[in-house]
């Protein structure tokens, strides 16, 4: 387990590009957090060492948003809305795809989540500061200890 303390956005943000420079297509991110706890911050530091150049922000009531990146597509989750799996549409198809995948609020569908993914915990301590804990989950082990 890895852990940083953060006193900005932009010290959230450059947590979240040294994440990104690990990931490779395929990889899973889950975020866990509360409201603020900075996981769309996070996600913006990842995107943008991944070469997303969009500005991302939550998906909150798109669910999914895709990006283009340098490193291949780039999937932004955001679970919240969800109580369980949904047929509307294929979560697996994100997580199992060509792309990096980052899911917010992930454990409202604990159910089709992947065996291995890298788990980043927020915390609020503060309006500006986060504690971040980065825990690699199976084959992500060789990220947490890159970092």
């Amino acid at each position: 387990m890895k852990i940083f303390k953060t006193n900005n956005q932009l010290e959230t943000i450059e947590v979240g590009k040294k994440i990104g420079n690990l990931l490779n297509p395929g990889d899973v991110c889950l975020l866990i957090g509360d409201l603020s706890a900075g996981k769309t911050t996070i996600t913006k530091g990842i995107g943008m060492a991944l070469g997303v150049k969009k500005v991302i922000n939550s998906p909150t009531f798109t669910i999914v948003k895709g990006y283009k990146g340098d490193k291949g597509p780039f999937y932004h989750l955001d679970l919240y809305r969800l109580d369980g799996v949904n047929n509307d549409f294929d979560l697996e198809e994100y997580m199992e795809g060509d792309g990096v995948c980052v899911i917010e609020w992930p454990f409202q569908v604990s159910e089709i989540l992947p065996k291995e993914y890298l788990r980043i915990d927020l915390e609020r301590l503060s309006e500006e500061e986060r504690k971040i804990t980065i825990s690699g989950i199976g084959r992500y082990q060789r990220i947490e200890e890159a970092l």
